[in-house]
């Protein structure tokens, strides 16, 4: 997650039924051949020991690479390349794209899920690379990690969301949201207009973490555009099932759904804390230090596989799938 916060902009209108479709009706069979029974898709546990499993691998990358995943840096391609050939694995349609920043190559990974209404699209996304202090697994591999085990469990359940469900993963983050800018950027306005809502995870496993909800209905302050406070509402509600009380963050456009919401597009996201200190009556509902900053390795050498909160980042690791199967609506066979 970068240092720097710039303003969101107006809203533009999106209805409940974008974020919340029906589930596509499907051909009828022929009598001779009935179809199995279909039912409402539920979201499944995310095994946040596979969530660390990604971890360990792009800690292994940085630890082979000069100690980082930077923009530019040999350890971000090799990023990017392993969680490609997770996504390829699973059925993905995966596509990498190139963009030039400070004298060197970037690239965002997008994968898309086959399926769904595309002129109607939920995308998820996280930024892969990390500052060149260090690894970077809390900021942002752990929003990264847990992105990829919620897109490979779509593809194992055999999930068919009524939405086109698409993920990203953006390059130089950390140097001012430069992939995810690109990429919104440089889509046609038709492709862009089919991106109906953005959920973005950036730092969801810090090591005295608080559980923030960007604050898309602008209850403590400035909103997003149109449809944001419904996905801040589904994020909420995982939480509710499990009794974590969860506040509010700043819309500021800090991380990578500000180049989204620039464009009127819906978004939403959660948060563990980065440089910030947990306050004593945050510590009392969460637990956790009191007066400790919630990630103390932010942009340092020392946030490393050791730099994670297991519980936080299994609870978000849950809640981004339960964000993606409500709000992608649809069934399992």
């Amino acid at each position: 997650m970068r240092s720097r916060t710039m303003a969101t902009v107006g809203a533009a209108a999106l209805t409940l039924a974008a974020l919340l479709p029906n589930a596509a009706a499907s051909a009828s069979p022929p009598a001779s051949m009935p179809a199995p029974p279909t039912v409402r898709a539920a979201a499944p546990d995310i095994p946040v020991a596979n969530v660390k499993a990604h971890l360990a691998q792009l800690q292994s990358i940085a630890t082979s690479n000069g100690g980082n995943r930077a923009h530019g840096r040999p350890g971000y391609r090799a990023s990017v390349d392993y969680v490609k050939s997770k996504l390829d694995a699973a059925g993905y349609q995966t596509s990498i794209q190139s963009f030039s920043y400070n004298g060197a190559t970037g690239y965002n990974l997008i994968a898309d899920w086959p399926g769904g209404d595309t002129s109607n699209t939920l995308m998820v996304g996280a930024h892969l690379d990390s500052v060149t202090a260090g690894p970077g697994i809390n900021d942002n591999g752990s929003g990264s990690a847990a992105n990829l085990e919620v897109a490979l469990a779509v593809a194992s359940t055999g999930y068919k969301p009524a939405r086109h469900l698409r993920f990203g993963w953006w390059g130089a983050e950390e140097l001012g949201l430069i992939g995810s800018k690109y990429y919104v950027q440089n889509l046609p306005s038709a492709e862009r207009s089919r991106i109906k809502g953005y959920l973005n995870f950036d730092m969801v496993g810090s090591p005295n973490p608080g559980y923030f909800a960007y604050d898309g209905d602008g209850s403590s302050g400035r909103g997003g555009p149109a449809g944001s406070a419904e996905i801040e509402r589904v994020l909420r509600a995982h939480f509710a099932t499990i009794n974590v009380p969860v506040e509010d963050t700043a819309f500021d456009g800090r991380s990578d759904y500000g180049p989204f919401i620039q464009y009127n597009i819906a978004a939403g996201g959660l948060f563990t804390g980065a440089e910030g200190r947990k306050t004593a009556a945050q510590a009392q509902k969460w637990g956790g230090q009191a007066n400790v900053a919630y990630d103390r390795c932010y942009h340092a050498r020392c946030d490393t596989t050791t730099n994670i909160n297991d519980t936080a980042l299994d609870r978000n690791s849950d809640a981004i799938a339960h964000a993606v199967w409500t709000l992608g609506g649809g069934t399992r066979r």
